[in-house]
């Protein structure tokens, strides 16, 4: 072993450029002809979406930071201003190429399968006529066009939302022309719209953009001046949420307040029309007060997300992803009693190879069970509509106790949270926020039902939200049982949600922000222990990120001492794989594909007493100490050789997998000369799935 500086800058990433690059291996979906057309356009779409997101969060702090004067930070030691600096040059390549991949690929394979986004040159005389019928009944109506004038200062303009600067020729009514106008698309309407089909080709899909029909038309906002030139811009702003905890005495109340503020945080970038005159975007700029390495010129939407409607439009099977059904367990194919099930034995989950259906239906049964006196539940992300949500309504109907640790914090899902705690208050569930300063990440459902003398738990434990719609496009484990351990420490941890009292002792489960952190580092430094013995050691972590430095300095060592480890990362890593004398056992790989990689499972082989978790958290600092997390272990030896058999085939994955070298690059793994491709994914819906 070394005496290398295991704390040392050299050996850590920037967990913000790591991010950024997940998302350009999410945009290579985009690129790889092996996917189905369509779905290169959904990934398009995410990519976009997720650009989105990396700005209103992670730039806007990083903004913030610097404007405070915070210097040196994070494993890596870079300042704000250095990483804000890597950031910008790294994010306009990466939107150069998005939109290259766009109008050089994409858009034309899309034409040449009937699916066409005409432009203004290419309308036929009836589409012109259409479209103006179009823009005079549709648009014209409840546009707002704007002068700039003393009179008029520049407008508000909301997070994200899709506006047009306008140069102006003549005078109006009043004798005015300051040169320039903004006219803002209200969020209602759509940014893409299916032309008729008697003015489309036999069996094609026409489609123009609203910017284009605005661009065609906008003189006419403008009466008896014309309209010199029109261009498209949005701007992102600062989204991440403020809620001074220690000041607030009714958080919902204190949440409902922030959320109208989030449309109109401050600017951290400004998207503008390629053809925008350089006057009209610094103009821009200043109106933001942005500066010009905020400025990204797209060549198409400035907001690609948009175009994800034509997916769920375009009705062409052969373009998309082969349909598959869920699967599920033999024993509850045929229906049933679910908890008799549980009784007899644990069971597994894998999704979305596997249906989230027996989840839904533990809560259904429970709801209408006369001798389940209670049911406790964690809700994070549960969607619109949510048959989850509606059974915990008819329990507490029914006169059960319910009760819903409701986390209002959800990023992006806060206005959708707060109705939802509403809607169950008002069905007569208690509903608690969790734990001030900890967000409740934890996914867990307790049922209590008397059965003769004695209350017996069962339990729902997973790695994902409650959430149907997800379950379907992100992979997850969720663990029925009734094991009474479990059961037990799952009430001991909803009593801490609810309640006030000390930390109690769980017999199986992890939780943070108490146990969790200490106990992954133990069993690093266990595997550890048995490399320096001798003894055969082996680690496999599978989870979304891998950030925090105490647990990549403990795998370091683990390394040095011979532990051969495999870490399956999605996004953000900032370990670095393959240093010598450092991390030359440690491979770290990321698999993108068809559905988004979400479960997190932690082996540890322990010599001859393997361990496998599964765990809600994600390893970084917010998941280990800011937040309540459970991981729970696979205690029935089929279901771990199970998960360990998946974690196998993820690691023989040379379809869909990254390859991460110690300079921080991802190199795309590719097939062996002598061996087939392997597709994790393909292989477990082959497993589980069945054909749709």
């Amino acid at each position: 072993m070394t005496n290398t500086d295991l704390s040392h800058p050299d050996l850590y990433l920037n967990r913000q450029l790591s991010l950024l690059a997940f998302n350009r291996r999410v945009l290579a979906q985009a690129a790889d002809t092996a996917n189905p057309l369509l779905e290169r356009l959904k990934f398009l779409c995410i990519a976009s979406s997720n650009m989105d997101e990396f700005f209103e969060i992670r730039v806007a702090g990083l903004r913030q930071a610097r404007e405070m004067g915070v210097g040196a930070g994070g494993a890596d030691n870079r300042t704000p201003q250095q990483v804000l600096r890597e950031i910008s040059e790294r994010a306009h390549d990466l939107v150069e190429e998005q939109y290259r991949l766009l109008n050089d690929e994409v858009t034309p394979a899309l034409a040449e399968a009937g699916i066409r986004f005409l432009r203004r040159n290419e309308w036929t005389p009836a589409q012109q006529k259409w479209i103006r019928g179009y823009f005079e009944t549709e648009l014209l109506p409840i546009l707002s066009p704007l002068g700039l004038d003393p009179a008029h200062p520049f407008p508000q303009v909301l997070n994200k939302s899709l506006n047009f600067i306008v140069s102006l020729e003549g005078r109006d009514a009043f004798g005015r022309n300051s040169g320039m106008a903004v006219v803002q698309a209200p969020r209602a309407l759509p940014r893409i719209i299916q032309l008729p089909p008697e003015l489309q080709g036999n069996g094609a899909y026409d489609f123009v953009f609203l910017s284009s029909i605005i661009h065609a038309h906008v003189t006419d906002l403008f009466p008896g001046m014309n309209a010199t030139g029109c261009y498209q811009f949005r701007v992102t702003r600062n989204s991440d949420l403020y809620v001074d905890e220690e000041e607030v005495d009714d958080l919902l109340r204190a949440m409902e307040g922030e959320l109208a503020s989030r449309r109109y945080g401050d600017a951290v970038r400004l998207e503008v029309a390629a053809n925008c005159p350089d006057h009209m975007a610094n103009f821009l700029l200043e109106e933001f007060r942005l500066e010009p390495d905020d400025l990204y010129q797209v060549n198409g939407p400035v907001n690609l997300n948009r175009l994800l409607a034509v997916c769920d439009i375009v009705d062409r099977p052969e373009l998309k992803y082969p349909g598959f059904t869920p699967g599920l367990p033999a024993e509850l194919r045929h229906g049933g009693d679910l908890l008799k099930v549980m009784r007899q034995h644990d069971v597994l989950l894998h999704h979305p190879f596997e249906s989230f259906a027996p989840v839904v239906e533990l809560l259904r049964q429970a709801a209408q069970d006369p001798d389940v006196l209670a049911i406790k539940q964690t809700l994070y992300r549960t969607g619109p509509d949510s048959a989850v949500v509606e059974h915990l309504v008819n329990a507490a109907r029914a006169g059960k106790e319910v009760t819903v640790v409701v986390e209002l914090r959800a990023r992006f899902d806060e206005a959708a949270n707060i109705g939802l705690a509403n809607r169950l208050q008002e069905a007569g569930a208690h509903v608690v926020y969790g734990v001030v300063g900890h967000k409740t990440h934890a996914k867990m459902i307790l049922v209590v039902r008397r059965e003769g003398r004695r209350l017996r738990h069962y339990v729902h434990l997973g790695t994902g939200n409650y959430h149907s719609r997800t379950a379907r496009l992100y992979t997850d484990y969720g663990l029925l049982t009734a094991d009474p351990d479990i059961g037990e420490d799952v009430h001991r941890v909803f009593l801490q949600l609810t309640s006030l009292g000390k930390v109690s002792d769980l017999t199986h489960l992890l939780e943070s922000p108490f146990t969790l952190h200490p106990a992954m580092i133990e069993k690093i430094g266990r595997e550890q222990a048995h490399a320096e013995a001798g003894r055969d050691a082996r680690i496999i972590i599978k989870v979304n990120s891998l950030v925090e430095p105490k647990v990549i300095r403990a795998l370091y060592a683990a390394s040095q001492a011979g532990v051969e480890i495999e870490l399956i990362v999605r996004g953000m890593c900032c370990l670095r794989p393959g240093i010598p004398g450092v991390s030359d056992n440690i491979r770290v790989r990321s698999i993108i594909g068809r559905f988004l990689e979400h479960t997190r499972v932690f082996y540890f082989a322990n010599h001859t007493e393997p361990e496998l978790y599964c765990s809600s958290a994600d390893w970084m600092e917010r998941n280990f100490f800011r937040r309540v997390e459970t991981c729970f272990p696979l205690v029935d030896g089929e279901l771990r050789q199970r998960v360990l058999s998946d974690l196998e085939i993820y690691l023989a994955d040379n379809a869909q997998a990254w390859l991460l070298d110690a300079d921080g690059e991802y190199q795309r793994a590719g097939p062996a000369a002598e061996g087939p491709a392997v597709s994790a994914q393909q292989q477990l819906l082959a497993r589980y799935a069945e054909d749709g």
